[in-house]
């Protein structure tokens, strides 16, 4: 067996042992109101398990990692599949020290699946080693990128606690209008986190049922003399095509639900890197995450929030705002070093510049300059509980749409990353 191939068997035992560290969290927080034991007891003897399975699985994480950097010859993370389940891994090891801090099960509960949905996630993507090109072959990436992805797994974890947080104080049977407007923006976070869940049912659903559509699509190509040339490529889809390329024919589709057709053209501004097939990627990722959570609403009769809610019932709000608060607070300067000072050292020797607003660069200030609000906001106005929670939570989607939305749907010196 090859290290390549010892990796990918790694990879899929770190999935399933988070998985079952997961059930072993809910067996120990929930389960303990069923346990004919002393709550107490039940609690820590479920969460040391659950813990030492999340760590066997940490540990086959990092197998992973280290035989493909060996097996390839280059650190795993030039591309989304590599870089999102490096992050997976960083989560698991921001959550490890955290955990050891504080000795908190109920934080397993929320990081596990978090963690599961974005080595799900990644597994959506090619898995072959893609040789990197000149410019990113340098120590410069394995500094960048893993300090960055270390300081985005802290602030992972600090929303994991910002949310728990939420999902414990907000009462769901409040009726005013400020309590409805809280349970409403709760829900729509537990929605957007089912909607990538559906991206990924999607993809694997008609991946595994072997569906392809094919397009030619015509660009205008202006090269470096300012001349125009015309060039034809082909676009191949996955998912039934709702969208195809802008300025596009039909090469082949299989039908799908009888539709033979796309219903529509993706508009001519949007000229990113396949952009017709990406934006047919996000419909269907919330046409799937919508029923998903359509099904989850029609078996408990009732809002997520309010079946989890109780869940939380007995835990000190203050411990999770402490959690949150200072997992970011460690985060903040770790992603400060990656996302920032050695990215522009590795810009300026990649690309002569040390700043070029390129869309990546752009929303990592933008994550910088928010959590460098949390934290002004907290330390300097005593924002502390709901709101630094919300702060925390936003903070997190907009790492999210950094690390997701750049890389797939604008066009950048980034967008090598999302192949």
């Amino acid at each position: 067996m090859s290290l390549l191939d010892f990796s990918s068997d790694a990879f899929i035992a770190a999935f399933f042992l988070y998985c079952f560290a997961f059930m072993f969290y809910v067996i120990a927080i929930a389960g303990k109101k069923w346990s004919n034991r002393d709550p107490i007891a039940h609690e820590k003897k479920w969460g040391r398990i659950a813990f030492f399975v999340s760590s066997a699985g940490l540990a086959a994480h990092l197998a992973f990692f280290f035989t493909r950097w060996i097996g390839s010859g280059q650190i795993p993370t030039s591309n989304m599949y590599e870089f999102m389940s490096f992050l997976a891994m960083a989560i698991m090891i921001a959550y490890t020290i955290v955990y050891a801090i504080y000795r908190k099960p109920l934080l397993g509960m929320f990081a596990l699946p978090l963690t599961v949905i974005i080595v799900a996630y990644a597994s959506v993507f090619p898995q072959e080693v893609q040789p990197l090109i000149p410019a990113l072959n340098s120590i410069w990436l394995k500094v960048h990128v893993t300090t960055a992805a270390l300081g985005e797994a802290f602030f992972a974890v600090g929303f994991a606690a910002g949310l728990m947080y939420l999902l414990r104080v907000i009462d769901f049977s409040d009726k005013s209008k400020a309590g409805r407007k809280a349970q409403f923006w709760v829900e729509f976070t537990l929605y957007s986190i089912i909607v990538i869940i559906g991206f990924i049912v999607a993809v694997f659903a008609f991946r595994g049922a072997g569906y392809e559509a094919v397009f030619t699509q015509e660009k205008v190509i202006i090269d470096s003399k300012g001349a125009q040339q015309s060039v034809t490529e082909t676009v191949n889809y996955s998912l039934p095509p709702i969208v195809q390329p802008y300025n596009s024919e039909k090469v082949s589709m299989q039908p799908f639900l009888g539709m033979e057709e796309s219903l529509f053209e993706a508009p001519s501004w949007m000229n990113g890197i396949n952009a017709g097939r990406k934006l047919n990627t996000v419909i269907w990722s919330i046409i799937a995450g919508t029923l998903i959570y359509g099904l989850l609403r029609l078996a408990f009769r009732k809002p997520l929030g309010a079946v989890i809610h109780p869940v939380m019932e007995g835990v000190d709000p203050d411990d999770l705002d402490e959690i949150s608060y200072r997992a970011i607070a460690i985060g903040f300067p770790i992603f400060t070093l990656g996302a920032l000072i050695f990215a522009m050292i590795w810009a300026e020797i990649a690309w002569g510049r040390f700043w070029g607003w390129d869309p990546k660069e752009v929303w990592a200030l933008i994550t910088w300059l928010f959590y460098s609000a949390y934290l002004h906001f907290r330390l300097s106005r005593g924002w502390q509980g709901l709101r630094s929670s919300w702060l925390a939570v936003i903070g997190f989607v907009i790492v999210l749409f950094t690390l997701i939305g750049v890389n797939l749907i604008i066009a950048g010196l980034h967008s090598y990353s999302g192949v």
